[in-house]
């Protein structure tokens, strides 16, 4: 069996420019992306090459990723993302918001106690 990696953590933030500077400061790590996020707000990526933290703020903190403040999902990089899709189904949970945008495919799915993983494969 493959060993998956954390890929990324995504957090709610106040001001992603000074956490993003913490961060960068603190870690050694450097800006990957900025940008408006596709639900609103703004997200700034920092970390290294192979892992990163999304600092993500929507001053109005509704809609439907309000369930999660302060952390919105944690990212795993697999190799086989039918493989890993198919261990959350067989453990009785139930993947969505299957998507295939750049750089790489991914699903969703919440654990039993109701944290969101987002599973990402970037292989093609």
């Amino acid at each position: 069996m493959a060993v998956a990696r954390l890929e990324h953590a995504n957090i709610t933030v106040s001001d992603p420019d000074r956490s993003a500077a913490l961060f960068m400061q603190m870690c050694g790590w450097h800006e990957r992306w900025r940008g408006p996020s596709q639900m609103g707000g703004r997200t700034i990526h920092v970390g290294s090459d192979i892992g990163y933290l999304a600092l993500y703020t929507n001053e109005g903190r509704g809609g439907p990723f309000s369930k999660g403040v302060p952390l919105n999902h944690v990212g795993l990089e697999v190799d086989d993302l039918d493989a890993a899709e198919a261990v959350v189904v067989a453990h009785g949970l139930t993947p969505f918001n299957h998507d295939d945008y750049y750089p790489g495919k991914r699903f969703y799915f919440f654990d039993w106690d109701g944290i969101e993983f987002e599973v990402v494969s970037y292989s093609s």
